[in-house]
């Protein structure tokens, strides 16, 4: 005979929901527990910038926020359910597209020019080109005399 072990509320699902839905708490990359869905997003950096290229289609560019405050680029914006035919009702439906809110963000490095970020909607795939500036470099002060 066979021992199984019994477990009525399924405590131990429960817990790793709420370990999985914390898991991510305070991350400043991007945090799917209150977004409706993630955008995939593919980051390329070359000598001169940083490419980035976000999959939002069905997203109004004109619905699409974009900020960078303290070397945190954050990315948001909506997209909604598709309209429906008037007249028309609904018998059924099966929805694999995330609808919603959404928000990524990313923490860039110190080099960006913050003045001359540009993004660009290409068929529902937009693009953030983030230049880079100079870093300082230390040098030597002679003092007068």
């Amino acid at each position: 005979m066979q021992m199984v072990r019994y477990n009525p509320w399924g405590v131990g699902e429960l817990q790793n929901e709420i370990n999985r839905l914390f898991s991510n708490w305070g991350d400043t990359e991007s945090s799917g527990a209150t977004a409706g869905w993630v955008p995939s997003v593919d980051i390329q950096e070359f000598d001169t910038r940083f490419q980035l290229y976000v999959d939002v289609p069905g997203v109004d560019p004109d619905a699409v926020d974009i900020t960078l405050d303290n070397g945190v680029l954050t990315i948001s914006g909506e997209r909604g359910l598709p309209a429906m035919p008037e007249g028309e009702k609904m018998v059924h439906r099966r929805s694999e597209r995330g609808q919603g809110q959404f928000h990524r963000r990313f923490i860039l490095p110190d080099t960006v020019d913050a003045e001359k970020v540009k993004a660009t909607d290409r068929h529902g795939v937009l693009e953030i080109s983030i230049p880079k500036q100079a870093k300082a470099q230390p040098r030597r002060i002679k003092v007068a005399a």
